[in-house]
């Protein structure tokens, strides 16, 4: 499995997170996890379109080219055969850029982006099939340039999310919105049009997204990373862990250092995580990364 990111040009920093690029040309058939990130993207499967399995038990395959919205669980792809995934990551504040008004009524789903935008879903095919034939991606940023000319986000909840960033979502939304000067009854709907969940339901996925990179960069425990990253104690941290990637703490923290104990079916889950399908070394024992610790939220 090879997966790489990449970082949007300077013009579109503003809107896109990264571009990335899933390859592989002999899967493993076990279902593999994505965490939630906070993120949308736009997904081109080029390959064999990857089964979908959802929490009601079904399965069924993906559409080629799609919008993946907010999600609030861990997604479950399984490989029918070779992989060759493309995605368009946005930022949360544009995560609004394709699906418009229409954001927030997609949580936790899929849709074809045929369904959303016919006219655009043609061509970002194009584009997609393009970065193949050229393995530039600037066919995709050019697209997304004339997309971008039209689109404003909301510079509000632009702050708000960088906020909420810069505290790795151990941020009170009441404190929040104090920062911001506005009104909780303000802040709760601009956000969730914006960004496609609410400011807690992001600052839950920003605080996970923490505590995964530092089980993954360190040789810290459940215990000690829980508290850095101020959850109220130990069994919050693993409650969260659960929901939010459906794996156990003691199995999440094998894979993610070094994908030790054949734990393949987690090797998409800790790529996301680094940013690459790497492994990096093991780190010695005892060490810690320098951090200040925050008090915990509730």
């Amino acid at each position: 499995m090879d997966y790489i990111e990449h970082p949007p040009p300077p013009d579109l920093q503003r809107h896109v997170r990264c571009l990335w690029v899933l390859r592989d040309d002999a899967p493993d058939t076990q279902v593999q996890v994505i965490y939630p990130d906070g993120c949308c993207e736009l997904l081109a499967e080029l390959g064999v379109p990857l089964r979908f399995h959802g929490a009601d038990g079904q399965v069924r395959s993906d559409q080629p080219f799609c919008f993946a919205a907010q999600q609030r669980g861990p997604v479950r792809l399984q490989a029918a055969g070779p992989v060759f995934c493309i995605g368009v990551r946005l930022k949360p504040a544009s995560s609004a850029l394709v699906a418009g008004a229409r954001l927030p009524g997609l949580r936790d789903h899929a849709p074809d982006l045929y369904t959303l935008d016919p006219a655009f879903a043609a061509r970002f095919a194009d584009a997609a099939r393009a970065y193949v034939a050229t393995r530039s991606p600037e066919p995709l940023w050019r697209l997304l340039r004339e997309l971008d000319a039209g689109f404003a986000p909301d510079a509000l909840i632009e702050r708000a999310v960088a906020l909420l960033d810069a505290a790795d979502g151990d941020l009170r939304i009441a404190e929040l919105a104090r920062r911001l000067g506005i009104g909780l009854r303000t802040l709760q709907p601009r956000f969730l049009a914006a960004v496609g969940m609410t400011p807690k339901e992001y600052a839950r996925v920003r605080r996970l997204q923490a505590l995964l990179r530092t089980l993954d960069a360190e040789d810290a425990d459940i215990a000690d990373a829980a508290a850095r990253h101020g959850y109220s104690d130990q069994a919050h941290a693993t409650h969260e862990l659960v929901s939010w990637t459906g794996v156990t703490p003691a199995r999440l923290m094998r894979a993610l250092r070094g994908n030790r104990e054949g734990e393949d079916a987690l090797r998409l889950a800790a790529a996301f995580v680094r940013g690459s399908s790497a492994v990096p070394a093991a780190p010695a024992r005892g060490t810690r990364s320098p951090g200040k610790r925050r008090p915990a939220t509730a």
